[in-house]
């Protein structure tokens, strides 16, 4: 008997049916959740506040949490002037925290924003402090030491008196020197592989560019070498001795001027005889190099003269 009621059918879900039924009970749950999540309230604080407690983090080196602070006091207080003391603080936060990309980022930001800050000299200072503390060994790449080097050179160029300045001509010499010894590096390589005019033009390079670093008594004997190498014995006989003129004491030139005369002058005690070790009729067993520097000098430069300093001690008593 009807009772003029519809019956619907039972409903069957295929495969594709039960996967879509699925999404959406997900998405649905994943609004939920969203929903339940309370949202971060946004509330504006004194600039004062906001200010000494990013420095107490700062203190407690709790640096990223730090920076944070610090630029919330900039969001929050765009037209103060603790604002911009905030940017630039930020940078030094991540400099410490040894984010030094971001603190480079943050610094070239500060500069551009505010050109004539009184704080213009520092931010570049430790601008360059950020790319130097990368510097890595002379054995890789030395882009990051050419921007310290620039970094460096842009302050001292434009903020000579700052207090900055003095340090900044330091850290120049040794980004010199580091350059230098990556020439260094580069030329003994060459050498080693016999490719002597590379490994001159590398040498030439340090004592033409790099003059007042470290590396230029050796670049100077790496030359007389690789000069004699290829048989241009002027060449090496010259520059031996504009090495003996500017570096009398170095042992570079003692190991240049046995290889260009092609004599032994260092005497040390493995070339005495023992038993005349113990005689008191000995003299000590040095061996002057200055007073045979007029003859390489006759051969390719300047004689220096000789001074009282120059003869061995024993000779002076006479």
């Amino acid at each position: 008997m009807s009772f003029g009621l519809h019956v619907p059918r039972k409903i069957s879900l295929s495969g594709n049916g039960w996967r879509g039924l699925l999404a959406i009970f997900m998405i649905m749950a994943l609004v939920s959740a969203c929903e339940g999540k309370k949202k971060k309230e946004y509330v504006e604080r004194p600039v004062e506040k906001l200010y000494n407690e990013a420095l107490d983090k700062m203190q407690a080196r709790q640096y990223g949490p730090a920076t944070e602070t610090f630029d919330e006091v900039e969001r929050q207080h765009p037209y103060s002037v603790w604002a911009t003391k905030a940017q630039l603080m930020a940078a030094y936060a991540y400099y410490l925290g040894n984010r030094y990309d971001d603190a480079i980022l943050a610094l070239d930001r500060f500069i551009q924003l505010h050109p004539s800050n009184r704080d213009v000299a520092y931010a570049m200072y430790l601008k360059g402090l950020s790319f130097y503390e990368q510097i890595s060994d002379v054995a890789r790449d030395q882009k990051i030491t050419e921007l310290a080097l620039n970094t460096f050179k842009e302050l001292v160029g434009r903020f000579p008196k700052s207090k900055y300045a003095r340090d900044a001509k330091v850290k120049i010499d040794l980004a010199y020197d580091h350059l230098a010894g990556k020439e260094m590096e580069i030329g003994r390589y060459y050498h080693t592989q016999r490719q002597y005019l590379a490994a001159i033009n590398r040498f030439r390079n340090v004592v033409e560019n790099y003059q007042t670093t470290t590396h230029v008594p050796e670049a100077l004997h790496r030359l007389t070498e690789a000069y004699l190498s290829i048989g241009i014995t002027d060449e090496a006989r010259k520059t031996a001795a504009v090495l003996g003129h500017n570096f009398p004491t170095s042992e570079w030139y003692i190991d240049s001027y046995e290889i260009v005369e092609d004599k032994k002058i260092r005497i040390t005690k493995e070339d005495v005889p023992w038993w005349k070790l113990w005689g008191d009729d000995k003299k000590p067993a040095i061996t002057n190099v200055n007073a045979n520097k007029s003859q390489v000098a006759k051969k390719g430069g300047k004689a220096a003269s000789t001074s009282k300093e120059d003869a061995p001690w024993w000779k002076i008593w006479k």
